[in-house]
């Protein structure tokens, strides 16, 4: 080995580790470089013109390589500059933490030789401590001696009310206590024990009585400052002043011994005392105590509106007292006049509350949410002007919520629904007494027919309507609701009742009972008119926005009515018949043809039904004369139909209609009423006797077959059996002309027109008696 050898590699290990081992990263990277020249060249000279420039791409590769070499070689030199000026700094940080450590040891050295000295003064700060314990005891000798005289005398000047002189003591004695503690805290380093804080509170324990005896009396004298404000205020301001002091003691104390950091000195015992919030909630218990001895007995009834107007009056009298009195005699931030409020909004609402979850009555109710609703907002209470702008600010809300209004108010409706449906069971049952007098029923001032039943019916409905309304809309349309409803079942009972009264007179027509059956009846008819009035009437009352509020089926009264007159109505036609029933037997018979009997009778009858339904109200009063008008031309074609008459000549057919249009005539002059009322039907059943008449009187039977297309065309209701009594009734119809006409019957038969009211169709044709009868073509 060479001296050049041995200088460049002596300090060289042999075992020499390859770079690419170290860093294997150098050799991908040159593999990378590699491969992207090998990419390019091969891209660049795959033509043989680019071969001519080779010397030029050889130049600029060189100079680029050149460049970077030169960029890394400063890179390099400047980080090693900073690498030694690095490693300067810290060979000098090395000779400081030398120094450092040379001058710790030598400070330990010197405390170790101090120890012994130290302890040696251990026992003089013992001597210290035990010194100013001596000194503050001796300092506070005379204080501790004053202390029982002083609580003795200040539990005096608070039994004789002197509030101000013995708050003034007590501040001294707490003052005197805080002091002791702070110097027995202090005296001691670090905080007191357990014993010396049990003996300053046992020595001081007079203190903490005289607080709770002050503030017993102070309460005394804020829960009676409305009595004392019309008398003496004086202790009344005395107490507020106390209490300003307190919150002024207990606002320094925490500023001083909470807010100051570093000041460890703790609170004194009872503090904070807040003297001024059990100020304002000793005014609210004073104001609820008018409340509490308030018991269910006292208010039942009557004494309910009474005690809720002594309320009214109480509590403004208080606050008359309180905005021109008390609150002059407190700080304008006390707002007492608002508290006031406050108080007595919240005391109400608890009070009404409780009393709205007694069982009350409909009229107890009504008081409740009358004065809750009208009279508390009112400008004679709460609604006062000089109290509005002072309400505004408080946001108090409602005396009671709209969920416990809306329950109130059902029972309300519910109570007024019990008492209406009683009252309507017994008004219904002095009607059904009413029903089995011996005398007529009594009349009105247009002397129509009526009981008391619609009168009582009517002002109770129409005055629990006039009563809820002073309370709101909802509370009258809600109790209309309850009447409609209780309306209707009282109705249906009425006619359930009528079906009754029907049946008894059906069994015994002629017990002296039944009498009056039919005026009673006819009075009825004209109780449900009067009822259709009121129910009218209420159903107008009720506003358009109510209609959607009750889940339940709406009621119906009005249906109810009608199907209670429809049944009366059929009870006096039921009645009529019964009393026409003895005379039809002799209608239509060969005596009735000679002696015209018994229609004067059947007119008599039909005169004294129509002159009693003169007594019943419009339109009812129509409608009766008119089913009595198809009563009596039914029966009286019913009898026509018996074929009690068959004529044997002309001049019977002749007689037999001449004296049917007598009938007729003297049907027509009882009942003229009819005629210019404008209730007329549109087919007159009287009008249907001149036509049968002239059907029976036709001379030529070849006209037969006009006179019955006629007839048809008129009574489209008429059929074939009909038309075949009235053939028999001739006695000189053949047997083709009946066929003729039978046949044009049946072909032309048509269709029953709207509105139209059949009249043959409730009219039965008895069955043939034929003996015998042979097997012709037409039978078959």
């Amino acid at each position: 080995m060479s001296a050049g050898d041995q200088k460049n590699g002596g300090d060289k290990p042999e075992d020499t580790v390859p770079v690419a081992d170290v860093w294997p990263e150098v050799e991908r990277a040159e593999c990378l470089a590699r491969g992207a020249a090998l990419k390019w060249a091969s891209g660049v000279f795959c033509r043989p013109e680019n071969l001519e420039r080779l010397s030029q791409y050889k130049k600029r590769e060189s100079q680029r390589t050149a460049s970077i070499h030169t960029r890394l070689k400063s890179m390099v030199q400047s980080y090693l500059e900073g690498v030694g000026w690095g490693l300067e700094q810290l060979r000098e940080a090395r000779a400081e933490l030398k120094e450092v450590s040379h001058a710790l040891k030598k400070s330990g050295l010197e405390s170790n030789q101090n120890t012994e000295g130290v302890k040696s003064l251990e026992r003089l700060r013992e001597v210290s401590v035990n010194h100013r314990q001596l000194l503050a005891a001796v300092s506070n000798l005379p204080r501790l001696y004053s202390v029982r005289s002083m609580v003795l005398e200040t539990e005096r000047l608070v039994e004789s009310r002197r509030l101000l002189e013995a708050h003034a003591r007590l501040m001294d004695l707490e003052h005197w206590q805080d002091d002791i503690l702070w110097q027995l805290h202090g005296a001691a380093g670090s905080s007191l024990s357990a014993e010396d804080q049990e003996l300053v509170a046992k020595y001081f324990s007079g203190v903490g009585q005289l607080v709770d005896a002050l503030g017993k009396e102070l309460w005394a004298v804020v829960s009676s400052a409305l009595a004392l404000a019309r008398q003496n205020p004086t202790p009344f301001v005395s107490a507020v002043r106390i209490v300003e002091r307190e919150e002024a003691l207990d606002r320094a104390l925490l500023e001083e011994r909470g807010g100051t950091r570093g000041n460890t000195r703790p609170l004194p015992p009872g503090r904070p005392r807040c003297w001024r919030a059990c100020f304002f909630q000793v005014l609210e218990e004073a104001v609820s105590a008018r409340f509490r001895s308030v018991s269910y007995l006292h208010t039942r009834g009557p004494g309910l509106a009474g005690h809720l107007s002594a309320l009214q009056h109480g509590i403004m009298a208080d606050l008359a007292t309180v905005r021109h009195l008390l609150e002059h005699c407190v700080p304008p931030h006390y707002h007492l006049t608002g508290a006031y409020l406050r108080a007595s909004h919240h005391c109400l609402h608890a009070h009404l509350a409780q009393v709205s979850s007694w069982d009350l009555e409909s009229g107890e109710i009504f008081a409740v949410l009358n004065w809750v609703l009208h009279i508390y907002n009112s400008p004679d209470m709460m609604g006062h002007p000089e109290l509005v702008a002072e309400m505004e600010k408080q946001e108090l809300g409602p005396l009671i919520s709209t969920e416990g209004l809306d329950q109130l108010q059902n029972k309300y409706v519910q109570s007024v629904r019990k008492s209406v449906s009683e009252w309507m069971h017994k008004a219904l049952q002095v009607e059904l007494q009413d029903w089995q007098r011996d005398q007529e029923p009594d009349t009105d001032h247009e002397g129509f027919y009526q009981t008391s039943l619609p009168t009582i019916i009517t002002q109770m409905l129409e005055e629990n309507a006039r009563v809820a309304l002073m309370i709101g809309e909802s509370l009258r349309d809600q109790t209309i609701q309850m009447g409609l409803y209780e309306m209707e079942n009282l109705l249906n009972r009425f006619r359930e009742a009528l079906v009754e009264f029907g049946k008894e007179h059906r069994r015994d027509p002629s017990n002296n009972k039944n009498k009056f059956y039919l005026h009673y009846l006819l009075a009825s008819i004209s109780n449900c008119i009067i009822l259709k009035k009121s129910t009218e009437s209420l159903q107008q009352q009720q506003s358009s926005r109510s209609a959607g509020q009750f889940s339940r089926t709406p009621p119906n009264p009005l249906a109810a009515l009608d199907r209670a007159v429809r049944r009366a109505c059929r009870l006096v036609m039921d009645k009529l018949l019964l009393d026409l029933q003895p005379f039809l037997p002799g209608l239509l018979t060969r005596p009735w043809l000679v002696q015209g009997d018994p229609t004067p009778k059947l007119c008599c009858v039909l005169e004294r039904h129509l002159e009693l339904y003169s007594r019943v109200r419009p339109p009812c009063r129509q409608r009766l004369q008119e089913e009595a008008q198809w009563l009596m031309v039914v029966e009286y074609v019913r009898a026509l139909m018996q074929k009690r008459l068959v004529c044997r000549s002309a001049e019977e057919r002749k007689q037999l209609a001449q004296q049917m249009i007598q009938d007729d005539q003297q049907f027509r002059e009882i009942l003229h009423c009819l005629e210019g009322e404008g209730s007329a039907p549109e087919v007159n059943p009287l009008a249907l006797l001149p036509v049968l008449a002239d059907f029976i009187r036709l001379k030529d039977p070849g006209m037969l077959t006009l006179e019955v297309s006629g007839l048809a065309a008129k009574y489209p209701d008429i059929s074939e059996e009909h038309v075949s009594v009235l053939l028999d009734i001739r006695g000189d119809v053949s047997r083709d002309i009946r066929g003729a006409v039978l046949d044009l019957l049946e072909q032309s038969a048509p269709p029953l027109p709207a509105g139209y009211r059949p009249i043959f169709t409730d009219i039965l044709v008895p069955p043939s008696t034929m003996a015998f009868c042979l097997p012709t073509a037409k039978c078959a």
